[in-house]
């Protein structure tokens, strides 16, 4: 058998030979001249690749004969096959750290096909005998269960079912059948009624008893505070059976990560380096779930004994379908520029999507098993810890809030106050993760190049692939249309989306902040849509202008910004276009305030003043800043334009699932299921169907939730926080009190980040919903959480614009400043501080929003409810 160490070995040994093979053929090939010393490193590096792809493809052939036949009764661990689910979550677990080389005792499983009740069946019988024949006559064992729901992310069932230890040989037999019949007792039908998880059939496994000295626990996360630098484990005298059933405590030990220093009970010490090491590889090993392992030591030997995973830490419920990231470890979660475009709950469809499409070949930033994408009470979030980590390399060279500021471009700036958790990353890990993260790297490179025969095909392939979904008659045909092409098309849609995006204008304008200060340097980047001729965002609005000019026609107009607004990524929102009377009534709503073309025209003129200014005083720098100004808004133009088909894509996608609740007969609940389970579905597997009710109950609950915080630090329950009058409505850090923010941010005055340049003093309308944008009246200072395309017609009719979330790149700040009006983002808590009728000046370019005199209640009651 093919242990993970072995295959490591081998795609070593096959990268350097191929490294070394290439590098000396090239230098051959060239005569081992002067050109040896450039073809060689070349060539070694095309060959260490080949090399590594070679021994990967060797080790995975080598790997699998070591897995037997399927359908036995018995199997021993480490050749139970991968698809034998009947082996129970102990006995699959314990197979999988056999193979990856852990020590692991010796044992074997019976599967529930090798049981006729609680007796062994005359085939698995005389498979466990000959099994029990590799051991002496002296061998004692230990006998405990593997049940479906036993040792998995839901469900420990620790305690409910018999455990037998030290059995001699001529026992097995019955210790398995007492085993095997503990399922009918009370215990495990009280763990089952009480975790909502079923038990299922019930496996037994039999392993060589390991004489403990010392043994115990160890959770590779702290298992109360998520704290991923520290493993907290528990060790005693002789078996440790005592502290799994809860009979005992023992004594508290601790390893850091990733350093494995150790402070606990003097009699361990000598075996924590080798306790770290192995729960490190085990963590690994599962994929980076936090991981809860018996471990022993007999004879100066460190034995695993099992592993499963920390259920407080898991992230997932499948039963309600939700997801929340935060429960998997203490990381820095930023919802800044995600939430623009996903401002509402999200169904459970649509938060499987994105997880699905990064599982099979989508863009991908993965740190030991962690995304950087992730979802929190609904809502899309990002995982900053991978992105730090990431950033910081394998030296790990640079202080995180250091790297923080170089991506505050996209995630505003960070409170002071809020610590910045990094993963635990060991020289093993940057090597595992290199290849995979170049390998993201190199097809971004290679997409990126690709985006202008994207942008001309990609609306013409939607329309091909939405014939396709309509014409299709059956679940199977869809689901052949899914296999066939339409997931490749959304994943190559999705790399699109991200190969776009760029932080160069943010970088630019911060230059030419601190060069020639806030206000020359707004209007030189408040022109991208005049130097690129016209950005994605102004699309909306300025096209509704067009339309009632009669310059541009209905049709026109659906087509290109039909599938564009306020909840767009979210498959269940139905597409405007879908509406026959949105656009007529959208028409109507515009106001006669300063529309789009004429703000553009001032923008222009504030542009060319600011750049003769420049070109006066230095003339060779003002050629220069032209050209960089022209290279931001071909890169803003571009990532607009790939985004919006991107949200297209969406668009399709929608299409399929509304096609599928119809073949299927469920209609929209639909939303209700993950992709795997409709993918199941459209086969015929309906089994998720009895999940919708509780389902629906729960996407009502997330959507009655008030906005979440931008930024979080830790575990979150978005329910008990929402419950808290006294809650942070900007920074969530778990365990602390109120964040430390930036100094000034009292006393009325909310600060922000410097979104569009301007002066203006005006009245408060805050917004809660976009529903209500109907209330804003021109010349109001807009208040809300924030935007998104959805609220572009809003802007020509605002005075100013404040949001809670937003970055330098955000939408409210890229249109504000191309609109001409000042902005403030990325407040935080504006919502919270400011309310209708409030008298506000917001400063755009100090990033600052004064609070000049407080609504009267009486005004301010009126003008909420004002239609």
């Amino acid at each position: 058998m093919l242990t993970d160490r072995g295959a490591r070995w081998l795609v070593a040994a096959g990268a350097n030979l191929g490294a070394a093979g290439f590098g000396l053929g090239a230098a051959w090939l060239v005569g081992f001249g002067p050109w040896a010393i450039l073809a060689a490193p070349l060539a070694g590096t095309l060959g260490w690749f080949a090399g590594r792809v070679a021994g990967g493809t060797l080790a995975v052939r080598l790997s699998r004969l070591g897995y037997a036949p399927a359908g036995l009764p018995v199997y021993r661990l480490g050749a139970v096959p991968e698809a034998e689910d009947s082996a129970g979550g102990k006995a699959r677990a314990l197979s999988v750290l056999t193979r990856a080389g852990q020590p692991v005792p010796a044992g074997f499983v019976v599967l529930p096909r090798g049981f006729d009740g609680t007796r062994l069946t005359a085939g698995a019988s005389r498979a466990l005998h000959r099994e029990l024949r590799r051991f002496g006559p002296a061998q004692r064992f230990a006998v405990r269960s593997s049940a479906g729901g036993e040792d998995s992310a839901t469900a420990s069932f620790a305690g409910a079912y018999e455990t037998l230890l030290d059995v001699a040989a001529g026992s097995v037999v019955e210790a398995i059948g007492r085993v095997r019949g503990s399922a009918a007792s009370g215990r495990v039908a009280a763990y089952a009624q009480a975790s909502g998880v079923p038990a299922g059939e019930v496996s037994v496994v039999v392993q060589a008893m390991v004489p403990a000295q010392y043994a115990g626990v160890l959770f590779t996360v702290h298992p109360l505070t998520g704290d991923l630098s520290t493993m907290l484990g528990t060790v005693v005298d002789g078996l440790g059976e005592a502290v799994v059933s809860g009979d005992s405590t023992g004594e508290e030990f601790t390893l850091a990560r990733p350093s494995g220093e150790y402070a606990g009970p003097e009699a361990l010490r000598r075996f924590a380096g080798t306790l770290h090491a192995a729960a490190h590889r085990i963590e690994g090993r599962f994929g980076g779930v936090p991981q809860d392992i018996e471990w022993a030591v007999a004879d100066g030997r460190v034995w695993i004994l099992q592993a499963r995973p920390v259920t407080t830490l898991n992230p997932w419920r499948p039963d309600t379908a939700e997801f929340n990231d935060s429960l998997a470890g203490t990381a820095l979660w930023s919802a800044t520029n995600l939430s623009e475009a996903n401002p509402e709950a999200q169904t459970p469809l649509t938060v499987s999507l994105a997880r699905y499409q990064q599982a099979n070949g989508g863009p991908s930033l993965a740190l030991r098993g962690r995304e950087m994408a992730g979802y929190i009470g609904g809502r899309p979030y990002a995982n900053l810890t991978v992105q730090i980590t990431s950033r910081r390399g394998k030296a790990g060279r640079g202080d995180p809030r250091e790297v923080y500021r170089a991506l505050a471009g996209w995630w505003g700036d960070l409170p002071p106050g809020v610590p910045i958790p990094l993963l635990p990353m060991t020289g093993q890990d940057w090597t595992e993760a290199g290849v995979p993260l170049l390998g993201s790297l190199v097809r971004l490179g290679w997409t990126r190049l690709r985006l202008t025969p994207f942008l001309r095909s990609h609306s013409d392939a939607c329309k091909d692939f939405t014939r396709r979904i309509v014409a299709a008659a059956r679940p199977a045909d869809l689901r052949r249309l899914w296999d066939e092409g339409l997931f490749e098309f959304g994943i190559d849609s999705f790399w699109a989306v991200i190969a776009s995006g760029s932080t160069y204008p943010a970088t630019l304008e911060q230059r030419l902040r601190e060069r020639y200060g806030a206000e020359t340097a707004a209007a030189l980047v408040s022109n991208l849509s005049g130097l690129a001729g016209n950005l994605e965002s102004l699309g909306p609005a300025a096209g509704l202008e067009e339309v009632r000019a009669g310059v541009l026609s209905r049709e026109d107009y659906l087509q290109r910004f039909g599938h564009r607004g306020v909840n767009e990524t979210e498959l269940a929102w139905p597409r405007p276009a879908e509406d026959p009377g949105w656009l007529d009534r959208s028409v109507a709503e515009l106001v006669d305030a300063r529309g789009v073309t004429e703000r553009r025209r001032g923008q222009q003129e504030a542009y060319d003043a600011a750049l003769a200014r420049v070109a006066e005083a230095e003339p060779r720098a003002a050629r220069r800043i032209r050209r960089q100004l022209r290279r931001a808004a071909r890169q803003a133009a571009l990532r607009e334009a790939v985004r919006s088909e991107g949200v297209r894509t969406t668009g399709v996608m929608r299409r399929f699932a509304l096609r599928s609740g119809e073949l299927l007969g469920i209609g929209e609940d639909v939303f209700l299921l993950t992709v795997d389970e409709l993918l199941a579905a459209l086969a015929g597997q309906t089994r998720a169907f009895g999940h919708f009710a509780v389902r629906r109950e729960t996407y009502h609950r997330y959507r009655e939730l008030p906005a979440l915080p931008g930024v979080i630090v830790g575990r979150f329950d978005p329910f008990a926080w929402a419950a808290d009058p006294g809650r942070d409505v900007a920074v969530h850090v778990a365990g602390a009190g109120a964040v430390r923010r930036s100094p000034g941010g009292e006393d009325g005055v909310v600060l922000g980040h410097a979104g569009a340049a301007g002066r203006v003093e005006g009245t408060v309308r805050r917004l809660d919903r976009f529903d209500d944008a109907g209330h804003l009246l021109p010349g109001e200072i807009l208040v809300t959480q924030l935007t998104n395309i959805g609220w572009t017609p809003l802007f020509p009719r605002a005075g100013g614009i404040v949001t809670d979330l937003g970055a330098p790149l955000s939408h409210a700040a890229i249109v504000a400043r191309e609109l001409g009006i000042p902005a403030v983002v990325g407040c935080g808590d504006a919502t919270a501080r400011l309310h209708t009728g409030d008298r506000v000046e917001v400063d755009g370019a100090a990033g600052r929003v004064t609070l000049l005199a407080r609504a009267a209640s009486g005004q301010a009651e009126a003008a909420a409810a004002r239609p």
